[in-house]
């Protein structure tokens, strides 16, 4: 009882300030009255992970062929095609065990299908649950995606799906730094779900050449730009929990410096820590586990800061990173890959600007001037109202 209470109130923490959503929510895949006379007699690609599912539970494979539809492949995203495979891991292809379904890695020597992989599909079907931060890679499989079937005459359809960290907020990406991790000018946070940003990478002429795709976005019913979604499945080995999806783009900056965010642990991305006691009281040991072959500090015992109960932020938190900077005492090389750190903020400036000792909310402030465009131009590829 007593463990009840305490995740009925963090619950409570976790969505005070927000709408919480209300068991009218259909998703894109739910909506299969419309998906299935879009793609009658068509031979179809899916895009898919072990998100893809229904709000019944089932997997969009398994109710695509029980509806008869001709499933050629599947195209899975980093984390592979069940979701349980480490970050940045190279995916490798095979078959689905289950339905012997050919499984296409976009996460290893390709992350675009090529035109061979192709030439025996007419649609491809994207369906993949997004976290609404600019580098997780979901969305930089999606563009890739689009951008393959427009250069290859197919239409693409996205089964949209709710953004559980639907703010606007963080550095907008300049072009020099576009990676992987990073693919589009957009903010950290980019308050979009998966088909409002699929409407603006094509409205704004983001593919390769100006290219457009032959876009198709399933919208939801029962939702807002606003409303609070709980993941029913996790969306990465990482990402266990409603704490670790609302802490990750704040903490995921740590993972350009030597300081842990709890892989390896029970409760990645909701604890930080080095191993020097200098960083505070709290201390973990990250150790090998599934999702986590070789963590950060293995086997060494960290301190830090527990997360667990911190309260929900809405945006980008930056003290975490700019206490640890401060306490390292290293200097610029706080940022053991400087590279990495800027591709992850999509600027060099966030890096420059902690060094220099700019207060977070100096910080913030610099952000204001291209946040305030971006919104006006996400007004436009809207398919969900404001709260």
């Amino acid at each position: 009882m007593k463990k009840f209470c305490i995740f009925l109130l963090t619950l409570i923490s976790l969505t005070s300030n927000i709408t919480v959503f209300t068991q009218t929510l259909s998703l894109g895949a739910d909506r299969i009255d419309i998906l299935l006379p879009a793609i009658k007699d068509k031979k179809i690609a899916l895009i898919v992970n072990q998100t893809s599912v229904l709000s019944n539970g089932t997997h969009l494979l398994d109710t695509l062929l029980s509806h008869k539809v001709r499933i050629i492949k599947i195209f899975a995203p980093e984390h592979g095609f069940r979701g349980n495979a480490d970050a940045g891991e190279k995916i490798v292809d095979g078959k689905d065990a289950r339905t012997g379904t050919p499984v296409i890695s976009l996460y290893g020597k390709n992350y675009k299908p090529t035109a061979d992989q192709l030439k025996d599909t007419d649609i491809l079907i994207f369906d993949i649950q997004d976290v609404g931060a600019r580098f997780y890679t979901y969305i930089s499989t999606m563009h890739y995606v689009m951008e393959a079937c427009a250069e290859n005459g197919k239409e693409c359809i996205i089964l949209d799906r709710p953004n559980p960290n639907d703010y606007i907020d963080g550095p907008v990406l300049d072009p020099k730094y576009k990676s992987f991790v990073g693919m589009h000018p957009i903010p950290v946070l980019h308050g979009l779900t998966v088909g409002e940003l699929a409407r603006m990478i094509n409205g704004e002429g983001w593919l390769k050449g100006g290219i457009k795709s032959d876009l198709k976005v399933i919208t939801m019913t029962g939702w807002k730009h606003g409303t609070s979604y709980i993941l029913p499945v996790k969306p990465s080995p990482n990402l266990p929990n409603p704490w670790a999806i609302g802490l990750y783009p704040s903490l995921c900056f740590f993972e350009a410096t030597n300081v842990s965010v709890g892989r390896g642990t029970d409760f990645p991305f909701q604890v930080v820590g080095a191993p020097d006691p200098k960083y505070g009281k709290f201390s973990f040991t990250p150790r090998p586990n599934d999702g986590n072959k070789s963590p950060l500090n293995a086997n060494k015992a960290c301190y830090g800061l527990d997360l667990r109960n911190y309260g929900y932020h809405r945006g980008l938190e930056l003290k975490f990173l700019i206490d640890f900077y401060k306490k390292s005492g290293q200097g610029a090389v706080f940022f053991t890959n400087p590279k990495f750190m800027d591709l992850l903020a999509g600027t060099n400036v966030l890096r420059s600007q902690i060094i220099k000792g700019m207060p977070a909310e100096d910080i913030y402030e610099t952000w204001q001037k291209d946040l305030a465009r971006y919104r006006t131009m996400r007004e436009k590829y809207l398919l969900y109202a404001d709260e």
